[in-house]
């Protein structure tokens, strides 16, 4: 093998050649031919013998209530356990670092940077406007390299970046450079969000991505909880140490964190089922990765080119995505909580809170979050349901928003208003798991909706916020009537959730595509595999030969499994242990 090919080998993954070991291999063969049994011999060493009749003990019965892998059979749960510890842990530190640079330009403002650096404008939100057009401009382009370079290579390599440029603006003696740096931070953090999400969504299954998504998405509120205690010890211990103000010890903080936590990519990022290249994965189980997925209906992702981009936005798909999707990002009032505090004084004019307490007090509502964000994430992985908790999410939003917006309220009730966002933001990680599922079929598209979202997102972002929540106005903002405008967008956002719904489920319909039992729509050939047998019709699934028996619904007869409901009598977002119709005949 050449430098070149070894080259392409370690950048690119869209390589046929080197996805197959053998021709045995079940990633070189088309599904259609996988034969059950053959599957169970071939990941004997991965699939416990007894996996349909498995009972746990009482501590695993407990632990599974939090979390799914310790109810597992063995075999399974030593394999999701490595996925886990590499795919979610890096995903999770890498989201977590970033989501604390952005909250660290808030509490860096209250906290001595206005002053040391005269920012007595609206410099603050110029800040946030150019780390805003850095992503918009890289977010797309980002989702193309990831399509032509592995994600373990280029995630990465953008994190190396992004780290010496965070710790640069240590340095910075004025706004004018903070500005540029802001632009190169946001363009090379532009591929982490949507990039990780995509990788996430494509090696977990419905019963288990929700609560994987919420943590990975939940990482904000950790950030930002964490960054107002680091805010609040760096200020306290560091500041004036080496020279340094507490402000600038907090970026040069955050780049020493990041930098292991590229090193980490290089080795945690699995690429994809279908042709990753993970050193803690074996063969066996890189090719069981693939087989997983692929009886799922989660498809493998393919070459991107413009014409399959300019395909995708033909179809309803991406506008009934990006209606919530960017509404939700541009909903964000979670940042305005530290300014009120900052804003209230005492009778005699000293400030109420002390900068250590300003910085402290928003953590209480990103600590309820992750509770609550959590358990909705779970239960909504346990009865195979999304939508419903996503509008839960929202309203949360829209409560304190419409608070605020009223804000001649009690004292106490508008420290409730200004902890409801929080409570509502954490629970959105289920959009990217229910965007996961309804999109299965196409890879890039999963991968190319959020940074899009994000693109516009962040273009609207720019010069909203300037607009409808001037820093000079705080904290009321009563000239740009900003928590008005976010209460009436948030009503917006949850028709939004709900057309989505409407959309998929007509899709479906006139698709003629049925659900299969992990509670997705595929297309009816690839639901099951009906076998002839003497006269007697046999369907082939993971728990083995099922009869097929035959119902009459509204006067057509209906082929289904063993009494198992058509897919016409079935909820959307069924998660049901068999699987459901192949076919529909009328007689």
């Amino acid at each position: 093998m050449g430098f070149k090919d070894r080259f392409n080998r370690f950048m690119y993954w869209v390589q046929p050649n080197v996805t197959v070991t053998g021709p045995d291999d079940f990633r070189g063969r088309d599904p259609a031919t996988w034969d059950m049994e053959e599957i169970k011999v071939r990941f004997a060493d991965l699939i416990d013998d007894d996996e349909h009749t498995y009972q746990p003990n009482m501590v695993q019965r407990t632990l599974g209530q939090a979390w799914d892998t310790f109810r597992l059979p063995p075999k399974q749960r030593r394999y999701m356990q490595k996925l886990d510890a590499n795919i979610l842990l890096y995903a999770l530190l890498s989201f977590f670092i970033k989501t604390l640079d952005n909250s660290n330009i808030s509490n860096a403002y209250v906290s001595g940077m206005k002053e040391d650096l005269h920012l007595y404008g609206n410099e603050r939100n110029l800040f946030s406007t150019m780390f805003n057009c850095g992503y918009l401009i890289g977010a797309i382009p980002s989702q193309f390299m990831l399509n032509r370079v592995r994600p373990s290579v280029w995630i990465p390599t953008c994190e190396f970046i992004w780290s010496g440029l965070v710790m640069s603006i240590a340095g910075c003696n004025s706004a004018r450079p903070i500005y540029g740096i802001r632009f190169m931070i946001g363009f090379f953090e532009s591929v982490a969000y949507p990039g990780l999400a995509l990788v996430l969504g494509s090696w977990y299954r419905p019963s288990e991505l929700a609560k994987r998504m919420e943590l990975y998405d939940a990482a904000w509120a950790i950030a930002s909880m964490f960054s107002g205690y680091i805010q609040a010890g760096v200020y306290s211990s560091m500041n004036g140490l080496a020279g340094f103000k507490g402000w600038q010890w907090l970026f040069v903080i955050d780049g020493i964190i990041s930098f292991p936590i590229a090193w980490l990519g290089y080795y945690s990022i699995p690429d994809f089922p279908k042709n990753n290249h993970s050193l803690y994965l074996s063969e066996l189980e890189r090719e069981y990765s693939y087989v997983r997925m692929e009886l799922v209906g989660r498809k493998a992702p393919k070459k991107l080119t413009m014409g399959r981009l300019v395909g995708m936005f033909k179809t309803w798909r991406p506008y009934a995505f990006l209606l919530p999707w960017c509404l939700f990002n541009v909903n964000d009032t979670t940042g305005y909580f530290n300014l009120w505090l900052d804003s209230l004084t005492k009778a005699d004019g000293s400030s109420l809170y002390s900068t250590q307490q300003i910085n402290l007090i928003p953590t209480g509502g990103y600590a309820i979050s992750l509770v609550i964000g959590y358990l909705s994430a779970n239960i909504s992985d346990r009865v195979g349901h999304r939508w419903a908790f996503i509008l839960h999410a929202a309203s949360w939003c829209f409560l304190g928003n419409l608070l605020l917006a009223i804000w001649d309220i009690p004292f106490g009730l508008k420290y409730f208003a200004f902890f409801c966002p929080d409570i509502g933001y954490s629970s959105w990680g289920m959009m990217l798991a229910w965007s996961a599922e309804v999109f299965q079929d196409d890879a890039e598209l999963r991968g190319m909706l959020p940074a899009t979202g994000s693109t516009i997102s962040y273009a609207i972002n720019a010069w909203l916020p300037n607009v409808i929540f001037p820093t000079e106005h705080a904290p009321q903002y009563k000239t740009g009537k900003g928590y008005q405008i976010i209460s009436g967008l948030l009503v917006l956002e949850m028709i939004g959730v709900l057309f989505m719904l409407f959309m998929w489920k007509r899709e479906v319909r006139m698709k003629g595509r049925v659900i299969n039992k992990y509670g997705l729509a595929v297309d009816a050939e690839e639901a099951v595999q009906l076998q002839t047998v003497g006269e007697k019709e046999l369907q082939q699934t993971e728990k083995g030969l099922y009869n097929v028996n035959t119902q009459e619904v509204g006067g057509e007869k209906v082929k289904v499994i063993e009494g198992v409901e058509p897919v016409s009598m079935k909820g959307s977002d069924s998660d049901s242990d068999a699987d459901v119709i192949k076919e529909k005949e009328a007689y």
